[in-house]
């Protein structure tokens, strides 16, 4: 069984006002779960990975740490900034961002096998209407199926 994990962070300002959309689905693109949080004060890229983060620990709640070790998961975002650091291609040079990513490398460690892949922003508007939802209600679960 495979699951992918949309995931897109924003804040108003940079750094500034920031929430995160997750979208989980299973192979066919059917939805498993869509969650929209406010995280509070945060940069775009801090977002981006909080949004990462935030997926993979509610993947592992909803399917339990001994089926998430035989899963594949697909993490799909249109930050390829993020997605290029999580693949090792570009350094990390900014120490928030540096616990982040040891957060996210960290927990990736409960899964099988997970693929950080880059997306266009036409292929992410569910997680990024989430992170919008959010940013523009006072609680950003208001009015949302399924969170």
């Amino acid at each position: 069984m495979k699951i992918i994990i949309y995931c897109d962070g924003g804040s108003r300002g940079n750094p500034g006002p920031a929430a995160i959309g997750v979208v989980l689905t299973d192979e066919k693109g059917r939805v498993i779960k869509e969650y929209a949080e406010k995280i509070g004060r945060a940069t775009n890229n801090e977002a981006e990975y909080e949004s990462v983060i935030f997926g993979l620990q509610k993947a592992k709640l909803l399917f339990g740490s001994k089926k998430i070790k035989l899963m594949n998961t697909e993490v799909r975002m249109d930050s390829e900034f993020v997605v290029k650091q999580l693949n090792g291609k570009y350094k990390i040079l900014d120490r928030r961002i540096e616990q982040l990513f040891l957060k996210t490398w960290n927990l990736k460690v409960d899964f099988g096998e997970v693929k950080f892949t880059h997306i266009p922003r036409n292929d992410n508007i569910e997680a990024d209407k989430l992170v919008n939802h959010a940013l523009g209600s006072k609680r950003a679960s208001e009015g949302l199926p399924g969170i």
